[in-house]
């Protein structure tokens, strides 16, 4: 069985047409070093760890869309396999999130890590 893939312009189309509820959850599964070297994600992407994803995050009714940022989906087939294995409605983001990017899709800020001060220098 062939995994399912939405191209970038469908996801447009469902993005702008779908609210709310009946919108399509959407999963970054980039590998670690590309999600970290990132600053954005797919607008109100949920981030799931590929080496370990936790599905627990996903509502089981609503249609999800998994992307990585290998042209090729190699991270998000495998991924959208196992969720419909698990009976949820999954596809992957044909080119990922590099194809989304390249034809200036919207995207919004990652959000930035927090520098920890260390506690000698906020006494000090």
């Amino acid at each position: 069985m062939g995994i399912p893939r939405i191209t970038k312009e469908e996801l447009k189309a469902r993005l702008e047409a779908d609210a709310g509820e009946t919108r399509p959850i959407l999963v970054d599964a980039r590998l670690k070093y590309p999600y970290e070297h990132s600053t954005v994600t797919l607008p109100g992407a949920v981030r799931v760890s590929p080496q370990s994803p936790d599905w627990s995050v996903l509502p089981r009714d609503r249609d999800v869309v998994v992307y990585d940022s290998d042209p090729d989906e190699i991270v998000s087939a495998p991924l959208v396999a196992q969720l419909i294995e698990r009976g949820v409605a999954a596809v992957a983001l044909k080119g990922g999130i590099a194809d989304w990017m390249a034809a200036n899709l919207p995207t919004e800020p990652k959000g930035t890590p927090q520098q920890v001060v260390p506690e000698a220098a906020v006494k000090g």
